[in-house]
């Protein structure tokens, strides 16, 4: 028989699924590591869905359809200061394929493209399976967890593409500041990079910071691609569906290699999206209320527990370091919390090499269970 590739050999060993393996054989476990709201999708956006979904059984364009393009346009220009026309626009099964279609149109083998680390999972392996040369920047918790742009700049040399960026970030739950973001795009156009800017939390946002898209500031419409995606803001994480806000060179390119990776979006997921966007921001505002209410719970607790915690100001995650109660691996004390507390977290070595001596909590569960898994932990701690 055959074996496996030497591109899937070479990808990271994460351990999230052996916890994962563990949560189902355990009894009792209480989640604190869901990746995903844990709220239901508005049920206007469930009728409606129901309603046309006799109508959404065949392809769309690969760019999408073109009521939802202009709609996100206008949500661009009200909610991100962008100005965009439809024909920027990329609609796109989730933000996954985002990440992955931007990689495969603007790098080329061996390119480097600077990650986040520790940041979110994906953005190695999307590199790796593109074949191309992931290399981290560093965020430390001394500056909470932000990029610095003097790093950033020695790691660029002839052979970067990239830059990844992520605000509010996942697993930190920190968001960028202006000053912070024009520094980067400084660098982008002094190097002449491409800066692909995640905000798939951007509607997470807490106390009075205000999410910035780096792709408003002046000058850097040429060089930012912007990813969003309507699973975290609509609770619609089930139903796919995603958008790249290209430059215009880009546009062609990135649809082609949209369309060998899944010819079209969802057609559903297209008509719910542009109902969702002609809403009123109701539902996700009562989002927020929750999962500021449990935030402010969580992180008090945690730090009570000495389990040090920088407050987040956006996402639903927070990144906890735990060189002060165990001199464990991440992994270890994970696995020794999923074990004897039934309690699930993150390791931050999910996250990189930089997130040793560091687990990930999210508050996408109810107040009621976090209350309930904190004192598991304490007892734990004892």
């Amino acid at each position: 028989m055959r074996g496996v590739s030497e591109r899937e050999k070479h990808l990271p060993n994460f351990t999230l699924p052996e916890l994962l393996r563990i949560m189902h054989e355990v009894k009792g476990i209480i989640s604190l590591s869901a990746g995903e709201p844990d709220f239901s999708t508005p049920k206007p956006l469930l009728r409606y869905g129901a309603s046309i979904i006799h109508k959404s059984t065949h392809y769309t364009p690969t760019q999408g359809l073109k009521e939802l393009r202009e709609a996100i346009c206008k949500k661009l220009k009200r909610e991100n200061k962008i100005n965009a026309s439809p024909e920027n626009i990329v609609v796109t099964t989730g933000s996954q394929e985002a990440i992955f279609a931007s990689l495969l149109t603007t790098t080329d083998p061996k390119s480097q493209v600077l990650i986040p680390n520790p940041g979110y999972l994906a953005y190695l392996p999307a590199i790796e399976l593109s074949d191309g040369k992931p290399v981290s920047y560093k965020l430390e918790e001394k500056n909470n967890f932000q990029p610095n742009p003097d790093e950033i700049k020695k790691l660029a040399n002839r052979k970067t593409k990239a830059i990844i960026i992520n605000s509010p970030s996942n697993p930190t739950g920190q968001v960028y500041s202006r000053k912070l973001l024009e520094d980067i795009a400084d660098i982008a156009r002094e190097k002449n990079l491409y800066i692909f800017s995640d905000e798939a939390y951007e509607k997470l946002i807490y106390d009075d910071e205000k999410h910035l898209s780096i792709g408003s500031l002046n000058g850097m419409k040429n060089y930012v691609l912007s990813l969003y995606s309507f699973s975290k803001s609509y609770a619609m994480c089930g139903f796919r569906l995603g958008y790249i806000v290209v430059p215009k060179n880009l546009s062609e390119p990135i649809i082609e290699s949209s369309h060998f990776l899944t010819i079209s979006p969802p057609h559903v997921s297209q008509l719910m999206a542009v109902k969702a966007l002609s809403l009123s921001d109701r539902h996700i505002k009562k989002m927020v209320r929750a999962y500021n209410k449990r935030r402010k719970y969580l992180v008090k607790k945690l730090n009570e527990m000495n389990l040090i915690t920088r407050e987040p100001k956006g996402a639903f995650y927070a990144f906890s370091n735990i060189k002060n109660v165990t001199k464990k691996k991440s992994y270890d004390f994970s696995q020794g919390l999923l074990k004897k507390a039934r309690v699930a977290v993150v390791p931050g070595t999910e996250f990189g090499k930089y997130g040793e001596g560091y687990i990930r909590f999210s508050y996408a569960t109810k107040l009621f269970l976090i209350k309930k898994a904190l004192e598991r932990i304490e007892r734990y701690l004892r």
